[in-house]
């Protein structure tokens, strides 16, 4: 029995109520259960009152408590109130400061990209937006209300017990039967089927295409409006429909309990009634045990079921995240065995270069940073969550200090090269190893403060410029540098903030995004990152910045390791080595000059591609394809 409630959802919202603020929530419960009782000592004290003054007695007594009850109950009930509104809002926090944590804790990324928990997820992320029901700060309040129904009338019911015991029985009963009956009837059906959660989740995208800035344009652009609060009434409407039908009342059931309810109440108060007629109840304890009898009714089904629904949804969602989470964005953790420990080496000053001890740290290429570890992919086997292998026995080696541009068609499992370096993720099968040791056998956090990366959706942090290139922060000097290396001349103010949405704030190009992006990979590179991961760096920027940037970029990384994955020729020709990627495993691999002559697909993926700049330049008049050829 204690283990099934512990098990529901409704005794994980209570202790989440308790863990978030536990002196603001034993005030609530104090509260709720003083404002429950006081109908009851409000009937005591009308009692009272009545007997004195019709017994004849002085009032002064009962009056006084009267005039205290009264009091209580106006004063109790707004700073009850206020305190679950208060406890509401600590409880969101809390929820939301938990759900950071089990998003952030697991060192992979697995959990994010799951699409079993993304339902969930949903539902812990937006619970308090008001879009899926009531925040919790009213929900709180609301479940509260109900609550102290149910306290009322227990205490009600235990006034009435005084003037006739089984009348307290029966009414307890019958308005108690109306939770189980209607509850078993459909109130309490399961409101998130997976086609509820469809309709939530189409209106949610609809309901972002609204109101978040980068969709603002295309909307705009192409008369959208319409369309976008259409699709988000359709299915906010669909939604409505669906919760209702899985949580309507029952014609059946509703008439079965008021059958129940009415019985009940007809047998009391007649027994109540013909006592009072002959005169076993005095008139104080008949309007007394009157008002104990309606006051009963307080127990019936009613709003504390919806608001326990709405509030309890998220905490369980929380909770089963919390288990699943952890487990899919868990990495492996293995230990070192008979190897030497890495060893971290960077120019003076500087911190974060990975160097395998199996390297002379003394040995710096011309730019002052340290060497670079080789990587090494073996029989590396690596499939997403059901889904089929990405890569599959990969084999590959990039030798420490050099480059190496990465090409195939989408889906051939380039950037997914790029999370397994970072290790983002770890292989299903084989091994990722730096100079001969496995990554799985480093700190994780020493390798990853060791690579510098730009992923093509790369992030755009509403901070100033100096946060988007240095985020755990450098000397100003490196960061302006890194600005001229990659391109970003005409940024020059680090205290700038990139967002429009701050006072002197400004939003940047697609291209001068891009080139900030590539700075915070140099700014790390100069600060001693040895290992450079560049996955479609410049979408943004035209053929001839891409080409002019990307000789940069490499002048600054020389003597790492750097992967690019780009689909561009201009930029992977001036790459040392280019490997041709398909189906997840190398099925060419040399420098630009040997794989034109060896005259195999990356030849052909570097004709059509020219070929295409060729008509263009027919077209515009400009010698577009002299970077590629």
């Amino acid at each position: 029995m204690i283990s099934r409630l512990r098990s529901r959802q409704e005794w994980a919202l209570f202790t989440q109520l308790h863990r978030a603020a536990p002196a603001l929530n034993v005030t609530w419960w104090a509260g709720l259960v003083l404002r429950g009782t006081l109908p009851a000592l409000i009937a005591v004290a009308s009692g009272q009152l009545i007997a004195a003054i019709t017994e004849d007695r002085r009032i002064n007594g009962p009056l006084i408590l009267m005039a205290v009850v009264f009091v209580a109950a106006q004063v109790v009930g707004p700073v009850h109130e206020v305190v679950s509104a208060n406890l509401g809002d600590r409880a969101s926090t809390a929820l939301n400061d938990r759900l950071m944590r089990i998003t952030l804790d697991p060192p992979g990324i697995a959990h994010l990209e799951r699409a079993d928990l993304t339902d969930d997820l949903t539902m812990a992320r937006d619970f308090d937006l008001g879009i899926m029901g009531p925040p919790l700060a009213y929900s709180v309040g609301f479940i509260a209300g109900g609550l102290i129904g149910i306290v009322s009338g227990v205490g009600a019911a235990l006034v009435l017990a005084w003037f006739g015991w089984w009348q307290a029985i029966v009414l307890v009963l019958a308005w108690s039967s109306t939770h189980w009956l209607l509850r078993e009837s459909g109130v309490w059906r399961d409101r998130n089927t997976p086609e509820v959660k469809l309709a939530q989740r189409h209106a949610d995208y609809a309901f972002r295409l609204a109101v978040d800035p980068p969709a603002s344009k295309e909307v705009r652009l192409f008369g959208l409006g319409d369309w976008v609060l259409d699709r988000f009434t359709s299915n906010r409407r669909r939604l409505y429909d669906l919760q209702y039908e899985a949580t309507r009342l029952r014609e059946r059931s509703v008439i079965g309990c008021l059958a129940i309810v009415a019985t009940a109440n007809a047998l009391a108060f007649w027994t109540l009634g013909s006592r009072a007629a002959d005169g076993d109840l005095s008139v104080a304890g008949a309007i007394v045990a009157l008002q104990a009898a309606i006051g009963v009714s307080a127990i019936a089904f009613g709003g504390i079921n919806w608001a326990m629904d709405f509030a309890a949804a998220p905490v369980a969602s929380i909770e089963r995240l919390e288990a699943a989470m952890a487990d899919a964005g868990a990495l492996e953790v293995r230990a070192v065995m008979n190897r030497p420990p890495p060893r971290l080496e960077a120019p003076a000053g500087r911190t974060g270069a990975f160097t395998s001890a199996r390297r002379d740290p003394a040995t710096t290429d011309a730019g002052g940073g340290t060497s670079s570890p080789e990587l090494r992919f073996d029989a590396v086997t690596f499939r997403y969550v059901d889904g089929p292998p990405v890569l599959d026995g990969l084999d590959l080696t990039i030798p420490g200090g050099t480059s190496l541009a990465i090409v195939g068609q989408n889906g051939a499992g380039k950037s997914t090269i790029a999370k397994l370096i970072c290790r983002l993720y770890d292989p299903q099968g084989g091994a990722i190893t730096a100079d001969g040791i496995d990554l799985r056998d480093l700190d994780l956090d020493t390798w990853r403060s060791g690579v510098a990366a730009v992923f093509q959706d790369f992030v755009r942090y509403e901070l100033t410029l100096r946060e988007n290139v240095a985020p755990r922060g450098a000397p100003d000097a490196d960061i302006e540098a890194a600005l001229v290396e990659a391109g970003a001349t005409s940024l020059r103010d680090l205290g700038t903030i990139l967002a429009k949405g701050y006072p002197g704030g400004t939003d940047l190009s697609g291209g001068q995004w891009q080139r900030v992006a590539l700075a915070r990979a140099v700014c790390a590179v100069r600060l001693g990152a040895g290992v450079v991961l560049l996955d479609e760096p410049t979408a943004q920027l035209d053929v001839r910045g891409e080409a002019e940037i990307f000789g940069r970029v490499l002048r600054a990384t020389r003597g790492r390791t750097t992967i690019l994955v780009s689909h561009r020729f201009s930029t992977v020709r001036h790459a040392d080595r280019i490997c041709v990627l398909e189906r997840g495993a190398v099925v060419e691999l040399g420098s630009h000059d040997e794989l034109m002559a060896h005259d195999g697909r990356y030849r052909q993926m570097f004709d059509l591609q020219a070929s295409r700049f060729v008509e263009l330049d027919e077209e515009g008049g400009e010698i577009l394809h002299e970077s590629l050829s």
